[in-house]
């Protein structure tokens, strides 16, 4: 009996999404490998044959969305990939850009937006607050993990063991304050996941405080954002500024699932 036409255009629909999605493995693979990977590499690391990782990188490259690393067959993500990634991040900056101004002149304090970036925080959004006294940072500027609220609020999204992956664990002492030891950072970050939110009471600054949410972006990258403070305004307001805070962390996710769906 042979099979019936339906039956065909199934087995090439279901052969059709099997490729898209071994080319996504490929592409994540890829991810943060500057000097690129080589093809048994690849397959190596998706559990493919090279045969198989050959072809669909060929298809990849003629997209422009792999290229070349070496003359000796390293591949890596090419600039179609990065044009999209880029295109991603600026409007999702622009989304959220509406939510931060508002957060901003609610609390008249300076808000931050971050990415995350291996161990690190890197700024891509500011709104300046309308205090004299007040918090800046420039866009571009790194932060580390451990010592600061957003940083310790992206941690708190991880396992215990991915934490430590990540960060190790030692970690070094940017004032008295700073946590420095995993044990007691992750009593912290078992605090941070049930209440939501993070502090860094002058772990990073001396001076400064703030407190900060973690969540993805829509490409499913972390996210953070943050309100840093100078201390003797923080110590009487640090509830009121991490209820508005999560109150718009729970606003801007509702749009990105609005419009998403």
């Amino acid at each position: 009996m042979r099979p019936s036409r339906d039956a065909k255009l199934q087995v090439s629909e279901n052969s059709q999404v099997q490729v898209i999605a071994r080319a996504a493995c490929i592409l994540r693979a890829l991810e943060d490998e500057t000097h690129g990977l080589s093809l048994g590499q690849i397959a190596q690391r998706v559990g493919l044959a090279r045969s198989t990782v050959q072809r669909i990188v060929a298809a990849l490259e003629g997209e422009k969305l792999l290229i070349a690393a070496t003359p000796n067959g390293r591949v890596r993500l090419g600039p179609a990939i990065l044009r999209l990634a880029a295109s991603v991040r600026s409007d999702f900056v622009h989304q959220a850009r509406p939510f931060l101004t508002r957060l901003s002149q609610e609390l008249q304090e300076t808000v931050d937006l971050a990415t995350v970036k291996k161990d690190h925080l890197i700024f891509i959004d500011q709104v300046v607050g309308s205090q004299r006294l007040r918090t800046e940072a420039a866009v571009g500027e790194t932060f580390p993990l451990h010592c600061t609220a957003n940083g310790k609020a992206y941690l708190a999204k991880l396992t215990n063991e991915q934490v430590e992956a990540l960060i190790g664990r030692d970690y070094a002492e940017r004032t008295p304050k700073t946590i420095t030891r995993l044990d007691p950072l992750l009593a912290e970050l078992a605090t941070i996941r049930k209440i939501g939110v993070a502090f860094d009471r002058e772990e990073h600054t001396l001076g400064i405080s703030a407190v900060g949410v973690a969540m993805h972006d829509p490409l499913g990258n972390p996210v953070a954002i943050s309100v840093p403070v100078p201390t003797p305004r923080f110590v009487n307001r640090q509830t009121q500024i991490a209820e508005r805070l999560m109150a718009t962390k729970r606003a801007l996710l509702a749009q990105l699932n609005a419009k998403a769906a």
